[in-house]
């Protein structure tokens, strides 16, 4: 007689979801184990059985950025809680959230539900998977996030455009944050910063994959200026001055690709309808980030 597999494991501990966890299946790579919250009905479940069937080529594609193997994780797809209470958030704009950025303490993801468009939560869930891959590195930092957001514009087909933050830092001056690193990921002008530079860097012929394992090695308090050196061969005095000047050459900043490096075309930006409490800094254009526990 045969017998139905069942999954006999208890869902994980998420960073803050407290419902039912609704287990819905496995990857075939068994990589990813995808959950969602039964309330939020088919559209919910579409989002699921989609993040489902696209997780192993979302790992194989970080796994290619970051040049090291990807341990197994859990993500669960949720309605992130709004502004208004009660309320819920489905569009994605609530973002992604994790523990830290490894994969043993961050390995248990909450990814915001966005019904209809399942392109997002697999964004989403990239954004939050190349920090476990940063291994404890980069992790509340600016570059840390310019990074995750890179590669979730890559892998995620730029599928959160509205996020954006390299506008935000060219109306705000231009501030130098190539010199120096910001120490928080919730910065939208530093962010965004880091996401012109980034854009730049590819520009100049240095792409993702190398990038990210060179600012892993560089650590937290690397700074991007660093990373032109160790990229290019020039000098870290040399880093923001030209990428100022190029930056400033530009007609005008309107993406996180300024430079067309990825292809990266604006979109009209999405207001969020709501965010998390002690995360409003970046409310309607950013992922949520990791909470440092």
């Amino acid at each position: 007689m045969s017998h139905r597999l069942r999954r006999k494991a208890h869902a994980p501990k998420w960073p803050s979801f407290t419902g039912t966890s609704h287990f819905v299946g496995i990857s075939p790579k068994s990589k990813v184990s995808v959950y969602v919250d039964p309330t939020l009905g088919s559209p919910g479940l579409k989002n699921a059985t989609d993040l489902l069937a696209d997780a192993d080529r979302v790992v194989a594609a970080n796994e290619a950025i970051f040049g090291t193997p990807s341990q197994a994780v859990n993500v669960i797809i949720f309605g992130f809680p709004g502004d208004t209470p009660g309320s819920i958030i489905t569009d994605g704009t609530g973002g992604a959230d994790h523990n830290s950025c490894d994969f043993k303490q961050g390995g248990d993801i909450e990814v915001c539900a966005s019904f209809g468009n399942s392109a997002r939560v697999s964004a989403l869930f990239e954004a939050e998977l190349s920090e476990c891959a940063m291994g404890g590195n980069l992790c509340g930092a600016n570059t840390g996030e310019a990074l995750s957001r890179w590669c979730a514009a890559v892998v995620g087909n730029d599928a959160l455009a509205d996020f954006a933050t390299a506008p935000a830092w060219a109306q705000n001056g231009m501030p130098n944050y190539v010199s120096k690193t910001d120490g928080t990921d919730q910065n939208e002008i530093s962010t965004g910063c880091g996401m012109a530079f980034l854009s730049w860097l590819q520009k100049l012929g240095s792409p993702l994959s190398r990038i990210a394992p060179a600012m892993v090695s560089l650590s937290t308090h690397g700074t991007l200026a660093q990373l032109y050196a160790k990229l290019t061969g020039g000098a870290q005095a040399d880093a923001w001055p030209k990428f100022h000047a190029a930056a400033t050459a530009l007609p005008t900043i309107v993406s996180d690709d300024p430079f067309g490096a990825a292809s990266i075309a604006p979109k009209p930006k999405m207001r969020a309808k709501g965010s998390r409490v002690g995360l409003k800094v970046l409310k309607a254009v950013a992922p949520r980030k990791a909470r440092k526990r």
